[in-house]
């Protein structure tokens, strides 16, 4: 089965083909980066308006680059949650629109499911494993036992770990995207120049949530409380600590995860997947299977959403005319041990 897979849940404007969930046959991701640097953010309505400009030339490229027709394409897969709604109804009403005129079936998929089955594009991975899902929006820790069997353990209870990275790099003038800004420039910083404190989360917290807040709050505004005698205040400095901090909170809790799961199998997906402090931090863990997807599949893209999407259909799920997009998370179980 050949789906079309469309993401354009942000800023990312990607169309794909991928066969029977694994083989995939073209991958497109048209970024407006250059649009929102000047901002250092995503405005909605310029992302939301570029979409409509670009996605029928990227479904375009997309059929090309896979060498297919239109009439080649057995399904429609599209991200309809979470995200930015504007964004995301471009999306949907494009896929929408392609399945009815074509008469083929389509389905919409959950971006954070998606991100978490972009490993699946390159490898067999058998269940259950831990998922860790790190990203602008979103940092869930959860146990996946199947494609759709996915169980939040933990989150962010306030500023997701990339939106903290963004708007520390954004406070800072470090670039944008912040957070390949950050990495870069921490690869030339020391780690150890400011201690940054790790949040204390309140006993009616969870024991595998986590928090960002705190941290970027001490990064920006009182940096220099933490910083070790002798060290110097620069902006490698900076980056180094912060990133390093950061990094720890998040390992802490889900290596916290498998030990109280005994599931030694780590699987993680979304942009911040990309950083390697976290991906060599992770990788050092002798006693548990790592796996991360390559750097291509960590950001939106629209493989991970046909990758998913064939298994929906496969198992006989289908979306009608009136779908619709969602800016929430939901539809997840939840259980905290």
């Amino acid at each position: 089965m050949k789906v079309l897979g469309i993401e354009t849940s942000c800023d990312e404007c990607a169309a794909a083909v991928v066969e029977d969930g694994r083989k995939i046959l073209s991958n497109r991701v048209a970024t407006q980066i250059d649009w929102h640097r000047q901002y250092n953010g995503v405005v909605p309505e310029i992302a939301s308006r570029i979409h409509t400009e670009w996605i029928r030339p990227v479904v375009r490229e997309a059929l090309q680059e896979a060498g297919l027709k239109k009439e080649d394409i057995d399904a429609v897969a599209v991200t309809n949650r979470p995200g930015l709604i504007g964004s995301l109804l471009v999306g949907v009403s494009f896929a929408k629109s392609f399945a009815y005129a074509l008469g083929l079936p389509f389905v919409g998929v959950d971006h954070i499911r998606a991100h978490i089955y972009a490993a699946h594009l390159e490898r067999e991975i058998p269940y259950p494993y831990i998922g860790l899902l790190v990203s602008g929006g979103n940092t869930i820790l959860c146990e996946v036992r199947d494609f759709d069997d996915i169980i939040i353990r933990g989150a962010t209870i306030d500023d997701a770990v990339g939106e903290a990275f963004d708007k520390v790099a954004k406070f800072y003038g470090f670039g944008y995207p912040g957070g390949v800004a950050v990495d870069r420039l921490a690869a030339k910083g020391d780690a150890d120049a400011f201690v940054f404190p790790s949040p204390r989360l309140y006993k009616g917290n969870h024991p595998y949530d986590v928090s960002y807040s705190g941290l970027k709050n001490a990064v920006i505004n009182q940096r220099r409380q933490f910083l070790r005698p002798g060290a110097a205040d620069t902006p490698e400095n900076i980056a180094a600590s912060f990133q390093k901090r950061a990094v720890d909170i998040l390992l802490k809790k889900l290596f916290r995860l498998c030990d109280d799961t005994g599931i030694n199998r780590i699987v993680a997906g979304g942009g911040v997947a990309a950083n390697s402090l976290l991906r060599k931090k992770v990788a050092e863990q002798k006693n548990r299977e790592v796996i991360f997807p390559s750097l291509s599949l960590c950001g939106d893209n629209a493989a991970m959403v046909a990758g998913i999407g064939y298994h929906y259909l496969k198992r006989g799920d289908r979306d009608g005319l009136q779908l619709s997009a969602s800016p929430r998370v939901d539809g997840f179980r939840k259980n905290y041990p």
